[in-house]
Parts: C-alpha cells; structure tokens; sequence
C-alpha cells in the first residue's frame, strides 16, 4: 500500500504557507509542502511527549520487533523510496538504492543488537561483595533530528530508529529539498506500529524552525555544516541538552607506494564521486606516493572518465547531478579558482547543462597549492585533488592538517603498515584498503568525526545511549553507619590501609 504524494504530505501540521524545492533532474518545482510555524512545532512537541511515557514502559522487545516491521516495509517500498530520493536529490539509482539498504541494516541491527545495548548491567561497587551497583538506560524523551538533504533516508531515518528504541518520542524537522522521502519512511514506520505521536515530522526553513525545536527537545541530533553546527550546539549548551553533529570534511586519502594502484583507483572513484561527491565522508584530497603518483593518476582518470552520467531512473548510470544550483556554484567556482591560480585538470572540470541544470563532470585536479580555495575548503562535489608525497610521514602531516577530523582512507598491502598509519591520523574513522564504506557500515561500530567534524557517534552502542541518561543505582546488603565518635579512628585506619596498598602495589 503506496501513500500518495497528497497523503504524505498530509502528515505535516496543516499550514496555509507553502514553498517547493526545484527537481535536480529537469528544474522543474517540486510539490509544494506545507510550511510548518513555530506555534505548530511546540503543539506537535507537546503531542509527542504526550505519546513517549506509554512507548517507553513498552518492553524493549516490542519495540525491536516495531522495528524488524519497519526494516520489512522499507525493502519492500524498496522502488518507491529510490524514486522519490531521486526525483527530490538528483542522485543514481544505485546510490539511492544503497541508501535504502542502509537504513534497512540499522534498523535490522538495533531490531538485533537493541536489547544487549539497552540492557541493566552491573557496575563495581563501593565495598565489593557489600555494595552492588547498577546501570540502566533512561529515555531522554523528546529527541529533535534535523535531517540533511544529501542522504535524506540513510542519515535521517537512521538517527531515528535508535532513538525510537531507546524509548523516546522524535520530532524530525525534514529538509525543505527531500521531505518526501522522510514523510514516506515515517508512513511506513507507522504501519510497522510506531505510534503517530511518537515519531512527527515537521518542515520549514530550518533558520526559523531550528530554534524552535532545540527549545522543545531533550537532545538534538543535527548533519550538516560546521558553521550550523557550531551555532546549535551553542543554543543547546544555553539549555543544558545534549547534541550529535556530524559535521564538515575535507577527508584524506593516503595511497602508499606498495599499494594495489587499481584497487586504490577503483576504491578513490567511489569515495570521491559517490552521490556526486555530496558525501560528508567522502574523499576530496588524495596524497600519494611520488613512486606511483603517475601510474595511480592515470588509473584513477581512466576510471573517472568512464563513469556515466546521467538523469536516468535505471541502473545504467553511475553518477547523477548535483542536487541544487548552490552545489553547482560551489563546485565551478573551486575549479576555477585552482585553474586560475595554476592547477590542471586531469579529467572532468566542466558544468553538463546538457544533462541537466545541476550537472557537473566529476573532476580530477593535480598541481593543487595552499593558496587555492579546493586546497583547504570543503567542496561537497565531484572533485578531488592530487597530491604527490614523499614519504609516509609527509602524508600523514597533510592528512591531519586543517581543522577536520572525519574520515580517512589508507591504501598498502602492508596491513600492519595501514593499521599504523590509520592510527596517527585525526580522524573518526580511518579504512584501510577501502574508500569509504567499510567504516560507515560497520553498524556495530561508532562512527562520528573529531575537531569541528563533529561531537557524538552514529552506530553501534555509542549510537543508541546518546539517547538515553544512565541511571546508577546502588543497594547496600548491609547497614554500615557508625557513631560519630568512631569516625576519626575509623578514617585514620583507612588512611593507613590506602599507604601500606599504594606502597606494595608501587614497590620496584
């Protein structure tokens, strides 16, 4: 049972005030969407806090199973979920289809691993054997997520189902350019049993909605751009509540000089122009071994002026558009400013009107310095830079230089090599003989970024208890309150106890 356009949207508090996006693929007007008030975003928190108390005494089992439902629905509205992403973003089918399956592994891996991560367990008490200490998992209760237009399913709807299961209620403010794809998600985790009022979305412009929802929430989870996130996380700070950003990057990829150069080509392709390069964890610089600095660039151009691109809604293309003008801008204006300062394109470097308004050829620059924009800046495109290294620690330096901290890339046959060079660079998440991918679907593992890349972690058990308070709680088997006038002799005694342990814990 598809809902309609007319009906999704229905599940947006009623407003008179509407606003569309334009298509990437054509630049024709999206459907207009209602435009949520500020008003209307504390009456829709209120029904939502309303809703959490029952949701949150429902037994963690029932809710995995709400979200084994969900992760059913969601493969089978497999088709209708890439269509809308694709006519909202402008992205590939198959990197619309991969976001799907994304999603569909969250929610199958907090169905499975929900109740071990939520689980009471016990902690060392103060007296071992006459203290015991527990820990539980308290819901934080009302959870705002503002949700990205570039991954508006995986990213989105995937910091929802954890925070579903740990018990809270969730008010998601949609992006003004993919609302429909979170309107349809949350229409199927309806109909897989999560109360109405448990899970709302709301849309608008998120310069007046943003400060209306952190008043109305508990936590905030936000994915986007450093300069925003800096601003939420002052206005939460103001209240007292926590955050997850993920935020900006501008991610390395090391190519050592015993590396596969066509795995490392291959693998540079998909993290650099995957989603046309909108990817907060995708590669925009590469330092590579001057040994094989030009036998990697021509693998990796080879390759990239291979790739397909296209408007199409079929599997037959690799790489689709831009998702708006913004984007587009953003893009030519790096390349050009590198081409004037004196850098060289080794392949792409054009805008595609012919494909479509947004387009623009994934791009591969060489000859990069520091006082290029695309050298520093974060470009949120298909372009990627070169860079030729003379040394292992060289490359290290580069990668860590800036203020970013969220992924990177390593490539040798030396895996004791990758693992240590993994291990000096500043970065959430480091692959090794992989692009991009093999971190970010690690689902039991944390994923997040240091520095301004963000605070917080998506995924495994850090991405569950974000969401909740722990709650210590202490018995005592037996009363061991003593008279005031034992107190000094008492306390002397285990003074003297402390030195004579330190003292044989600590002998040469």
């Amino acid at each position: 049972m598809t809902a309609s356009i007319e009906a999704l949207l229905r599940q947006l508090p009623p407003s008179t005030e509407l606003a569309s996006a334009t298509a990437p693929f054509t630049g024709e007007p999206l459907p207009e969407v209602p435009q949520t008030g500020t008003e209307a975003v504390a009456t829709t928190a209120l029904a939502c806090r309303a809703a959490q108390p029952d949701w949150a005494t429902r037994p963690v089992r029932d809710r995995r199973r709400v979200l084994a439902r969900f992760a059913r629905l969601l493969v089978d509205e497999h088709d209708r979920l890439c269509d809308l992403m694709q006519w909202e973003t402008g992205k590939a089918r198959v990197h619309a289809a991969v976001e799907v399956q994304g999603v569909v592994s969250v929610a199958r891996h907090y169905a499975a691993r929900g109740g071990p991560y939520l689980g009471e367990g016990r902690a060392l008490g103060a007296v071992p054997g006459l203290v015991s200490a527990r820990v539980g998992y308290r819901p934080k209760g009302l959870v705002g997520v503002i949700a990205p237009w570039n991954y508006p399913l995986f990213l989105a709807v995937g910091d929802v189902v954890p925070a579903l299961l740990a018990g809270n209620a969730v008010l998601s403010k949609a992006d003004s350019q993919a609302p429909l794809t979170l309107l349809h998600a949350r229409h199927l985790a309806v109909r897989a049993g999560v109360p109405e009022d448990v899970w709302q979305v709301v849309a608008g412009p998120g310069s007046r909605l943003g400060p209306a929802l952190i008043d109305a929430v508990d936590h905030l989870s936000f994915t986007g751009s450093t300069a925003t996130g800096r601003e939420i996380a002052r206005r939460c700070a103001d209240r007292l509540i926590g955050t997850s950003l993920e935020l900006g990057g501008k991610n390395p990829m090391i190519v050592c000089a015993d590396a596969d150069l066509r795995a490392a080509a291959r693998g540079a392709v998909q993290a650099a122009f995957s989603n046309a390069g909108q990817m907060c964890i995708g590669i925009e610089r590469i330092y590579i071994h001057e040994k094989v600095f030009d036998g990697f660039r021509d693998e990796l151009v080879r390759r990239t002026a291979r790739l397909r691109l296209g408007a199409g809604y079929g599997y037959d293309v690799d790489m689709g558009s831009l998702t708006s003008r913004r984007q587009l801008d953003l893009t030519r204006s790096h390349v050009a400013d590198a081409l004037a300062k004196g850098a060289t394109v080794a392949t792409g470097g054009r805008a595609r009107p012919d494909l479509g308004p947004f387009f623009h050829e994934p791009t591969v620059l060489t000859g990069v310095t520091v006082e290029m924009t695309v050298y520093a800046e974060e470009t949120f495109g298909p372009l990627v830079s070169l860079y030729p290294v003379t040394s292992e620690a060289e490359a290290i330096r580069l990668s860590n230089e800036g203020d970013y901290g969220l992924s990177a890339s390593v490539w040798t046959r030396d895996l004791r090599r990758g693992r240590r060079i993994a291990a000096q660079v500043v970065a959430g998440a480091v692959n090794v003989n992989d692009g991009y991918l093999s971190a970010i679907a690690s689902l039991g593992a944390p994923m997040g970024g240091m520095r301004t890349s963000g605070t917080g972690r998506r995924h495994g058990r850090e991405g569950i208890v974000r969401y909740t308070e722990p709650q210590t709680v202490t018995t005592q088997r037996v009363a061991t309150a003593y008279p005031d006038r034992f107190r000094g002799p008492l306390l002397r005694a285990m003074n003297a106890g402390t030195r004579a342990l330190l003292a044989i814990r600590h002998r040469p």
